[in-house]
């Protein structure tokens, strides 16, 4: 068997596999070194993937897209079941091991079962489920082990009751109550998923506000939608202790309040798996949370031939930005030097309604001290929105009133995180608004609301020079 490669990859999540392909299509001799049963990380088994098949097939048998024609009762299956979630669940993840184990032998990676540790700054030990160990070697390494929930000290995780936000997938059957603690992206996303099953979500967040990167207009839009739901926010709310009594989950809080539910999610939270990868070996630290620092151009770690890429470097986490960092970190790694990333990606939450937004906030804008403008498109005021049966979502827009370039998109809505790659384009290739105005989109699409949102502003913008003004002035001067 081999036992020295030009890479070693510790992960196959997004960035690990996203590296170990990027190598092995430079001729390079990759492993990717998995402790998961299959290959995929936490990406494909207990977060990105799951969470939005979960969604999707909420979506579907509740008939939750259809109420706004057939009202709040509406149903393609009365009777929802845990199974019911799970068939669809285990169908997608068996494709998705699938594609990318395929992908791991056609470009000729190397895979290995068990858990790696660091031997020294080249020497990797891999212990496998039986408790056999054996060593590789590798010119260069990249750490991309990801994270795994946050487990505080006063929260009696019982794996029946009180679940974490990789354990949620398991949970046997649905329930009458939920309370999520934590209003980041993950609890977000599943109290609004299981709101769509008309379950009782009550959603707790020790700070007074949530979701602070994204445009605050947008947040008080999803707020009083979620509050139409019946989904009850308790902000600045601090969790003293959480205990299972009976058949029912207690959250005591700091002010003597105390919230009870069937179940209880708790989602305030990632930590680096680092902790036994046995950092101390080869000089380096992570930090409280876990995590590793990198330079973010080049994604090497305070040793110059070891890497580190994904969410276990922290912000911004995302499936889509930990791709290209492990792709950065083979280029680098092997002397290529890839083009400067965009300036700008988007960010999608896959909440209900689901939010995305790309760019510049208003909030930012006013911090800058730049001199914009905004225009607002509501969804229900697209034919297609007419026709879907949309009563809700929203399309913000921000322009710099001097140069009438794109500063931003938010959208919060049906169909948003597809939406937002227009404005991804137009915002990279520093469009102005004038694209917008001149150009036909299909009709009917939710895609026209940027056509209505860029008129709403042009409205309140000052009138671009005209040619022979720009002209007369050039001759005077």
């Amino acid at each position: 068997m081999q036992r020295h490669f030009d890479l070693i990859v510790i992960g196959s999540g997004p960035a690990g596999r996203r590296a170990a392909i990027q190598a092995a299509k430079l001729g390079k001799a990759v492993i990717v070194i998995e402790k998961g049963r299959r290959v995929g990380g936490v990406s494909v088994h207990t977060g990105t993937i799951p969470s939005k098949t979960l969604r999707e097939t909420v979506l579907n048998l509740s008939g939750y897209r259809e109420r706004g024609f057939y009202g709040r009762s509406y149903r393609v299956k009365q009777d929802i079941s845990a199974a019911d979630l799970m068939a669809r669940l285990h169908k997608t993840l068996d494709h998705e091991v699938e594609v990318l184990e395929h992908q791991f032998s056609r470009n000729g990676v190397r895979t290995a079962r068990g858990e790696a540790r660091f031997v020294d700054p080249h020497r990797v030990e891999v212990t496998s489920d039986d408790g056999k160990t054996w060593h590789c070697t590798g010119d260069h390494i990249l750490i991309a082990c990801g994270t795994r929930p946050f487990h505080p000290d006063n929260i009696a995780f019982d794996h029946e009751l009180i679940f974490d936000g990789d354990e949620i997938l398991e949970i046997p059957k649905l329930p009458r109550s939920l309370t999520v603690i934590g209003a980041g992206v993950i609890g977000v996303e599943y109290a609004t998923i299981f709101s769509a099953l008309d379950v009782a979500v009550t959603l707790i967040e020790p700070r007074d506000t949530f979701l602070d990167f994204i445009d605050r207009e947008l947040i008080e839009e999803f707020t009083h939608e979620l509050r139409d739901r019946g989904v009850r926010l308790r902000l600045g709310a601090k969790v003293e202790d959480v205990t299972a009594e009976g058949h029912h989950t207690v959250c005591r809080l700091a002010d003597g309040r105390r919230v009870v539910s069937d179940v209880l999610l708790f989602a305030a939270g990632r930590v680096g798996a680092t902790d036994r990868l046995g950092l101390d070996a080869i000089g380096l630290e992570a930090d409280r949370r876990g995590r590793i620092s990198v330079d973010p151009q080049t994604m090497q770690t305070d040793v110059p031939h070891i890497y580190a890429a994904g969410d276990v470097i922290g912000f911004p986490s995302l499936a889509s930005t930990s791709m290209e960092q492990g792709r950065l970190a083979a280029c680098h790694a092997f002397g290529l030097e890839p083009p400067p990333p965009p300036e700008f990606f988007p960010y999608g939450i896959y909440s209900v309604p689901e939010i995305s937004t790309i760019g510049m906030t208003e909030e930012e804008a006013k911090r800058r001290g730049i001199a914009y403008e905004v225009g607002i498109a509501r969804m229900r005021e697209t034919s297609r929105g007419h026709i879907m049966g949309l009563h809700s979502g929203l399309m913000k827009m921000l322009f710099a009133i001097e140069t009438r370039e794109l500063l931003g998109v938010h959208i919060i809505g049906e169909g948003a995180t597809e939406l937002i790659h227009i404005g991804q384009a137009v915002l990279n290739l520093k469009g102005t608004i004038d694209f917008f105005i001149d150009n036909t989109f299909n009709y009917p699409t939710l895609a026209e609301a940027y056509k209505i949102a860029s008129l709403d502003a042009w409205n309140r913008l000052p009138a671009p020079p005209r040619a022979s003004d720009v002209a007369a002035n050039g001759a005077s001067a």
